[in-house]
């Protein structure tokens, strides 16, 4: 397949560019600067010039493309409507142009934007439906396409997506620890998440554009249930620093941004994801990831 990804150069879309490539597929990524585009020419793809704003380059991308991989998001925390904004008419303009086609269209999202007091299943749609809601609703967005002909396929990412290069959450809990000589974990560490590997994420894209039907929504969750505490600990022994319990009110001020994430239970089930595409995830988990050095320069200036 010739296959159009957005966010192709980024910590999930790299890993992804490669996959396909190794599996013999032909990639367009998107790139927005110089170093980008010589990042993709390099590995063998071919590269369309634009951003998440330049709609125009992705009807473009999407038109000559026999499949779609959406994986960009602003992801600007500081102005998450803004985010939302991109997000929804990014999916909108991508879904238009590959209407009565019937060729695949898988967008990301995550499993942190769904709470139910359990692990998310595959078969619990999202609540956000509007434009001003979560992502801008762009999951159900994406999925009321199917009716008109375009193979949507919904990956949620586990909150964690890990691997040496990772800039994601325990990125910034691992700095945090760093910065005030101190693992912590809020109360009694038992909020737990779910976890992945990159090159486990990156095979599940592949394989969905492969099998998934239309409609479907897969979970990239290679560990579903990981306390927070377990994860202060690991960070604690990689550092050589004590872990220790962060009470609620004072999370904020210990981990910045990442401490209103931390005090949440964020997990889900990958067992139908399995069971439909045969996925079976092998990298390292999350603790022995940590272990094994793969955060050792985070929070270094």
């Amino acid at each position: 397949m010739n296959v159009f990804v957005t966010g192709a150069t980024g910590w999930i879309g790299s890993a992804t560019v490669d996959e396909l490539l190794r599996a013999g597929h032909k990639v367009v990524g998107l790139a927005r600067s110089d170093a980008s585009a010589a990042s993709l020419e390099a590995k063998g793809a071919t590269v369309l010039r634009g951003d998440l704003d330049d709609l125009d380059s992705l009807r473009r991308g999407a038109a000559e493309a026999e499949a779609v991989v959406h994986l960009a998001n602003k992801h600007d925390f500081a102005n998450p409507a803004e985010s939302d904004r991109a997000e929804r008419a990014a999916v909108e303009t991508l879904a238009e142009a590959l209407v009565g086609t019937n060729r695949p269209f898988m967008v990301a999202t995550g499993l942190s934007g769904l709470f139910q007091g359990r692990p998310i299943l595959e078969t619990d749609p999202s609540p956000d439906v509007s434009p001003n809601s979560h992502r801008g609703g762009a999951e159900n967005l994406a999925l009321d396409y199917v009716s008109r002909g375009v193979r949507t396929i919904i990956i949620r990412f586990a909150p964690t997506v890990h691997g040496v290069g990772d800039w994601g959450f325990v990125n910034f809990l691992v700095s945090a620890a760093r910065k005030h000589g101190v693992s912590g974990y809020i109360d009694d560490g038992s909020h737990a998440w779910s976890a992945v590997h990159r090159s486990d994420a990156a095979k599940l894209i592949r394989l969905g554009l492969e099998k998934a039907p239309a409609g479907s929504r897969l979970h990239a969750v290679a560990e579903e249930t990981i306390s927070t505490r377990a994860i202060a600990e690991a960070i604690g022994r990689a550092l050589d620093i004590p872990a220790a319990s962060i009470a609620q009110e004072d999370a904020k001020a210990h981990f910045g941004f990442i401490g209103s994430f931390f005090k949440l239970s964020m997990t889900g089930s990958s067992e139908r994801t399995r069971e439909l595409l045969g996925w079976k995830p092998a990298g390292l988990t999350l603790v022995d990831d940590i272990l094994g050095g793969a955060y050792k320069e985070a929070g270094q200036q």
